[in-house]
């Protein structure tokens, strides 16, 4: 198997995992958020897809990632939309599949540029990165359910 097609096999079940652990979260829960100043499911969810989409471009651009903090949570806090985050989120893994398919191993051996980001690893790496990183958000939305009363589907399989 080659390092894209694992990497592509890491993205789907990132984003099957995500998915269904936050599946019972609706339009109506958007703007769910446990406690005044934390993000809202849909900005979780935005957030979520804004670094799938960090990852892929910092890895595979020259100057590496873009660390405008301020620019990227601006984005993120736009969004009021449970519907719009998932759209973005299902946009950012099927553009992240559509760069990686085609990847040969040695351009996914080449060193991330130097920087406080994953710096020199291959970026190979970014895939777990992404995976732990929407293990985390889909996470925090499991609270989120659960402040609302809402019991989240198992992440791993159907039950």
């Amino acid at each position: 198997m080659t390092l894209a097609q694992q990497a592509l096999v890491e993205l789907d079940s990132a984003q099957e995992f995500f998915n269904r652990s936050t599946r019972n979260l609706t339009e109506e829960h958007s703007t769910l958020a446990p406690a005044a100043g934390m993000m809202t499911a849909a900005q979780q969810v935005a957030h979520a897809a804004q670094t799938i989409d960090w990852f892929i471009a910092g890895a595979f651009r020259p100057e590496g990632f873009d660390s405008d903090w301020e620019a990227h949570a601006k984005v993120v806090h736009g969004y009021t939309s449970l519907q719009a985050a998932r759209a973005w989120f299902d946009k950012a893994m099927a553009d992240a599949r559509q760069t990686i398919a085609t990847k040969a191993d040695d351009e996914l051996l080449v060193p991330l540029p130097a920087g406080p980001v994953m710096g020199g690893a291959p970026r190979f790496a970014i895939f777990g990165a992404i995976t732990d990183h929407t293990a985390h958000h889909r996470g925090a939305l499991t609270v989120y359910a659960r402040t609302a009363g809402i019991v989240p589907p198992m992440p791993y399989m159907e039950m």
